[in-house]
């Protein structure tokens, strides 16, 4: 028995694993998960390719917790919004009190994505997707029907993970019928949206708007 609760205990510590963790101020989605439509100061960007249920990580760091989305791949950095990782590093959010800096050690872990609803902006608490660029990825979720994404995602017809351009309008997707979504303007098109997205800058705190142009 003292041999099984050994082994329970290693298994539970193995959970949660260090990685150096770096700030990230730009906006971007691989899968073309829509800025306008969540928190994009609690995004997580990993080396890994992003997964159609692994979409929300927990990251702690002296005591400090934040749950972030991933739905971006990086070039092998363990990067978070800047925002996120000024709070984990301070405790203060980058637009009040700015730092700078590099790789962190912290604790990582996966966590259902139903952990990170709270950061969507949908009415339907449903992540959103650009109709014209995420198809790829919405089809192989949706070959796993019981995957969160194909669950809870939602299609609008905005061309750019940073609403740049395009028309702020639900899409409809029947795969039967079509592999394009409906949407009630014409898919792709679609005049500026204007600024709906903004980093946080690296050092200053500033607000700017994600560049794009459309």
């Amino acid at each position: 028995m003292a041999a099984f609760f050994t082994l329970l205990s290693l298994a539970t510590l193995t959970l949660a694993v260090e990685r150096s963790v770096t700030p990230h101020d730009l906006y971007s989605s691989s899968v073309g998960v829509l800025g306008c439509k969540i928190d994009t100061n609690r995004v997580a960007y990993f080396p890994d390719a992003v997964d159609c249920n692994n979409l929300c990580v927990r990251i702690t760091h002296e005591g400090r917790t934040l749950e972030l989305l991933r739905i971006d791949q990086s070039g092998g950095a363990f990067d978070i919004s800047y925002d996120a990782w000024n709070f984990l590093t301070t405790g203060a959010s980058a637009i009040d009190e700015p730092s700078t800096g590099g790789g962190v050690n912290m604790e990582v872990e996966d966590v259902p994505a139903e952990n990170c609803k709270s950061l969507l902006k949908t009415d339907g608490g449903k992540l959103a997707f650009s109709a014209s660029n995420s198809m790829n990825f919405i089809a192989s979720c949706l070959s796993q029907p019981d995957s969160f994404v194909a669950k809870n995602f939602e299609l609008f017809n905005i061309q750019d993970a940073t609403c740049k351009c395009g028309h702020d309008e639900k899409c409809t997707l029947d795969l039967a019928t079509s592999n394009q979504p409906s949407c009630p303007n014409q898919l792709g098109t679609g005049a500026s949206i204007g600024d709906s997205v903004f980093n946080i800058e690296f050092g200053t705190g500033k607000k700017v708007a994600a560049a794009g142009v459309c």
